[in-house]
């Protein structure tokens, strides 16, 4: 992740926990518009905002949402549909949720597509995974395809092809002394777990393993 890409993630972050340090209050209030309400400073015996069950019955169904997803936002970024799934295993309705979740998105706090692109580059430059592996890993966080196919964009063949080389460069300096259809078999099983086609995986590695020292002829 670049140093652009963490200053986003990092405001973004800052902003959620704002948010929500000055809508920790509004688990106890009562109805009455969870977005127009002046936040209440929370008793002492009241239970985390981000139980729906714990909190006390008079508290008003969008304000219990809204601190269950700024909860969520204020540790990590999310996408909508994490978002969602979290607020349905705390058994929040679903109209409530929708509603939530719409105004997090007008004012910036949920971005799929922010969220897609920054995956996409951490995954990619941190853990060397390909586009058919960063394309599950999309898929898994509820990203739309569109989205997704946007992201994607980022991360070319040419790009691919140099971190694969990356990768099988620092894996085979671990791998010496072992027979050359080892290290391949090895290798290619690596790149195909990261999500790299066979046909550029194997390229990588031949080229890799005739170009060993131990492995050229006299």
């Amino acid at each position: 992740m670049g140093a652009s890409d963490q200053e986003t993630v990092n405001d973004r972050l800052a902003r959620a926990a704002a948010a929500l340090a000055e809508a920790e209050g509004l688990a106890g209030a009562r109805a009455g518009g969870a977005w127009g309400s002046q936040a209440v400073e929370r008793p002492d015996w009241a239970p985390p905002p981000d139980d729906p069950q714990a909190v006390a019955p008079e508290a008003d169904a969008d304000a219990v949402a809204k601190a269950i997803v700024l909860r969520q936002l204020s540790m990590a970024p999310r996408s909508r549909a994490q978002l969602e799934k979290k607020l349905r295993q705390r058994g929040c309705d679903d109209e409530v949720a929708a509603r939530v979740l719409d105004r997090m998105t007008e004012v910036g706090l949920i971005d799929d597509e922010a969220y897609a692109q920054m995956l996409v580059r951490s995954r990619q430059s941190g853990k060397g995974l390909a586009r058919r592996a960063l394309a599950h890993e999309l898929r898994k966080q509820g990203i739309d395809q569109e989205v997704a196919d946007e992201a994607l964009g980022q991360v070319g063949a040419g790009d691919e092809r140099v971190k694969a080389e990356q990768l099988v460069a620092k894996k085979l300096r671990t791998m010496r002394g072992l027979a050359p259809d080892v290290q391949a078999r090895r290798l290619a099983g690596m790149l195909a777990r990261k999500g790299y086609p066979g046909d550029l995986a194997w390229r990588v590695v031949r080229d890799a393993i005739d170009g060993l020292p131990e492995h050229q002829r006299d």
